[in-house]
C-alpha cells in the first residue's frame, strides 16, 4: 500500500462520482442526492486525510516538483484549494437538487476540484514519491485509509489558513 496511489484511487473515484451526476435525470432527485451525498463525504474526507497525513510529511520531505518552486508552495495551494472545494461545495447544499442553480453550483465545485487534482498530481504527488521511502509512504496510506474508512459518512468541512497550517506543520 502507497499514499500517493490511495490519493490517486481517491481522484478517480471522484471523477467518477462527478460523471454520473452527468448523466442522471435531473427529475431524479432521490439518485442525484444519494450521488452527491456522497460525493460530498469523500471531498471532505479525502482533504481532511491528505491534511493529517499527507502535507505534514511532504513539508518535511519534498523540495518542489513541476511548476512549484518547494514543498511549501504545494501545500499553500493545496489548503488553499481544499477551502474552495468545501465551500463550492457548501454552495451545491444551498440549492434546491435537479435545478439549474444547482447543477451551476455541481460545476464549481468539479471545476475546483478538477483543478486542484490536476495541480496535486503534477506537483505534491510527484515530489513525495521522488523523496520518501516505501516504508514511509506504506505507513502514512495505513493511516490515511483507516481514516477515511472511520469517516466514510464524512468529516465536518472546516477550511484552513493555508499560512498557519504550513507554520503549525514545518
Amino acid at each position: 500500500m502507497e499514499i500517493t496511489q490511495l490519493i490517486l484511487d481517491d481522484h478517480a473515484e471522484q471523477r467518477r462520482l462527478f460523471a454520473m451526476l452527468d448523466t442522471i435525470d435531473r427529475n431524479d432527485t432521490d439518485a442525484l442526492g444519494a450521488i452527491w451525498r456522497r460525493l460530498r463525504a469523500l471531498l471532505d474526507t479525502h482533504a481532511e486525510a491528505e491534511e493529517r497525513f499527507f502535507y505534514p510529511d511532504l513539508l518535511k520531505i519534498g523540495d518542489g516538483a513541476a511548476d512549484a518552486d518547494s514543498a511549501a508552495d504545494e501545500t499553500q495551494d493545496a489548503i488553499k484549494d481544499h477551502n474552495e472545494i468545501r465551500d463550492t461545495g457548501a454552495a451545491v447544499d444551498e440549492e434546491e437538487i435537479g435545478t439549474d442553480a444547482w447543477f451551476e453550483a455541481l460545476d464549481a465545485c468539479n471545476k475546483a476540484n478538477g483543478d486542484h487534482m490536476a495541480e496535486e498530481e503534477r506537483q505534491g504527488l510527484a515530489d513525495f514519491r521522488r523523496h520518501a521511502d516505501l516504508r514511509r509512504s506504506h505507513d502514512l496510506a495505513v493511516r490515511f485509509a483507516a481514516f477515511e474508512a472511520e469517516h466514510l459518512t464524512g468529516v465536518a468541512p472546516v477550511n484552513k489558513s493555508p499560512r498557519v497550517y504550513i507554520a503549525e506543520n514545518s
